[in-house]
């Protein structure tokens, strides 16, 4: 599931109408030069330190640099705009030595001083940052030690510091850009400067995000060992899902991502379009049980309602065999993934039924709907529109309703509606989940005072493995830890997990160069190329 920031929507509206006027790019994309991109979900605001939308990223990991990268193909951290970093012994005070030959795409240099302004920036209250600051996790203070030094001291221990600063929701912008728009932070969005292989050139709400190659780029990290031809990349919206193959096929985009199943299915005898599938770490597409609205503030009926799921047919109907059924909190492709959640909630109808009728519920009156004391068992779901979640709902409703089970669904049109109906907590079931390659996402959704405990659950011991796991630097003991808290998850029925996200890229068959970061949704296009036709 992809998330989006939230923004008063007239204030975006006027925004888009000063960007319109402020347009001047009215060529054509044409290859070998420029190539179109398809998104496909509009997103209220892009400005990384603010908004927390993959599709953000998709774009943005382009513009900006981070101080480290992990590389993509071995998930080892890699130096960024950070050539080197100790960690002292108590594992407090992280000291980054920066690359000296940076410059910002608005002729800022780049030193220690710009990455306190970012820093600044993000634990600024009144820029309201979400995901960035988050990832910083329990840090206590930063310094400039030096015109190349930076140093970060924690309250305690954060093993996840070094993943969260590889993230693009914590690239480095230019001081000079982030001063210029200090009271007015809605506008930084339509201005973006960082030091990444592409400029920021437009941002056009609901139609268009331009980026376009820096001439000056020299100090990627590693794993850009080759330039591609690519001087300007346009992205544009495919927001209807049965038009992103069509728009391959017809040449209006060389990149498209999240393509109906069946369409991706379809490209197996197709020598013009290459199906380019990536597996998502983090959390895969799932629902939170609210553990504090009737029914689902029951156990037993959580458990049942995962029982009478049968989710490898409902992921082979909504995605075609191209995603793996989910089992637990995290997917398979995050790190220390607990293979021990595997088949704990097998489809069983009869399992479902007998804990039903444990807690007292049965079909008293003859209407096939199951009561308790008179009252019907009924579950109220939010459903969000991506991902293919009302695909999906629709399959659930049906399953529970056969069982004898009222199913109420009530569906948002996006974020910023998600929030507001699950602030009311009047749900039983949510639809939420974000990517991560470290598991240090399930504190974000789990432990007991986030903001983002959308399963309103409390538990001790749950907030104490997550503590420690994200504290603890050996890996073997994480992978301990980690598989405890996720174990803790399911046994106490928190969510009903659906399948593990696999995105369905495709590029024609004229690209070449292009790779997908660690974390899956965001494309590297430093060495994107594309033959003219």
């Amino acid at each position: 599931m992809r998330v989006v920031g939230q923004f008063v929507t007239v204030i975006v509206l006027l925004l888009f109408l000063t960007a319109c006027e402020a347009n001047t790019n009215s060529e054509g994309c044409n290859a070998p030069e420029c190539l179109v991109y398809g998104l496909t979900l509009n997103v209220s605001g892009i400005d990384p330190h603010i908004n927390r939308s993959t599709e953000l990223g998709i774009v943005l990991r382009n513009v900006y640099d981070t101080l480290i990268y992990r590389h993509p193909e071995t998930n080892e951290f890699v130096a960024g705009l950070a050539e080197s970093w100790e960690i002292s012994e108590d594992g407090l005070i992280y000291d980054f030595a920066l690359r000296n030959d940076v410059t910002f795409h608005d002729g800022t240099p780049f030193n220690a001083d710009a990455v306190a302004a970012n820093f600044a920036r993000i634990f600024d209250d009144n820029v309201a940052s979400q995901r960035s600051r988050f990832l910083l996790g329990p840090v206590s203070s930063y310094q400039v030690v030096d015109e190349f030094t930076f140093r970060v001291t924690m309250r305690e221990p954060f093993t996840p510091l070094l993943d969260s600063l590889s993230q693009v929701y914590l690239g480095i912008a230019s001081p000079t850009a982030l001063a210029e728009f200090q009271d007015d932070q809605l506008r930084y969005q339509f201005h973006q400067v960082g030091t990444g292989p592409f400029e920021f050139v437009e941002y056009l709400p609901e139609d268009r995000i331009v980026i376009r190659r820096n001439p000056n780029y020299s100090w990627g990290p590693s794993f850009y060992d080759t330039v591609g031809s690519v001087q300007e990349i346009e992205f544009r919206f495919f927001r209807d899902a049965a038009t992103r193959l069509i728009a391959l096929e017809n040449g209006d985009a060389q990149i498209m991502g999240e393509l109906l199943p069946t369409d991706a299915r379809s490209l197996a005898n197709n020598p013009n379009i290459n199906l380019l599938p990536v597996s998502i770490p983090g959390q895969p597409l799932q629902f939170y049980f609210n553990t504090q609205q009737a029914p689902t503030d029951n156990l037993s009926v959580r458990q049942a309602l995962i029982y009478a799921i049968n989710r490898a047919a409902v992921v082979d109907a909504v995605y075609g065999g191209f995603s793996p059924v989910a089992w637990g909190p995290i997917s398979t492709a995050t790190q220390f993934y607990n293979r021990g959640v595997v088949n704990v909630y097998a489809y069983n109808l009869d399992q479902a039924r007998n804990l039903l009728a444990d807690v007292g519920y049965s079909d008293t009156d003859g209407d096939s709907i199951l009561d308790l004391d008179g009252e019907p068992l009924r579950i109220k779901l939010i459903q969000p529109p991506w991902g293919f979640v009302p695909e999906v709902v629709q399959f659930v409703q049906d399953q529970w309703q056969s069982l004898g089970i009222q199913v109420e669904v009530e569906q948002v049109p996006g974020f910023v509606a998600l929030l507001s109906a699950a602030a009311e907590d009047d749900y039983n079931l949510v639809s939420f989940d974000q990517p991560s390659l470290d598991p240090y996402i399930l504190s974000q959704a789990f432990l007991s005072d986030s903001d983002d405990n959308w399963a309103r659950y409390a538990n001790t011991e749950l907030d104490s493995v997550l503590i420690q796991a994200s504290q603890e630097s050996d890996p073997e003991e994480r992978r301990l830890l980690y598989g405890r808290a996720q174990a803790i998850i399911m046994e106490q029925a928190l969510i009903l997990p659906v399948r593990d996200y696999t995105n369905l890229n495709a590029a024609t068959a004229n690209v070449s160069g292009l790779v997908y970061d660690a974390y899956g949704w965001f494309p590297l296009l430093y060495g994107v190329s594309v033959e003219a036709n």
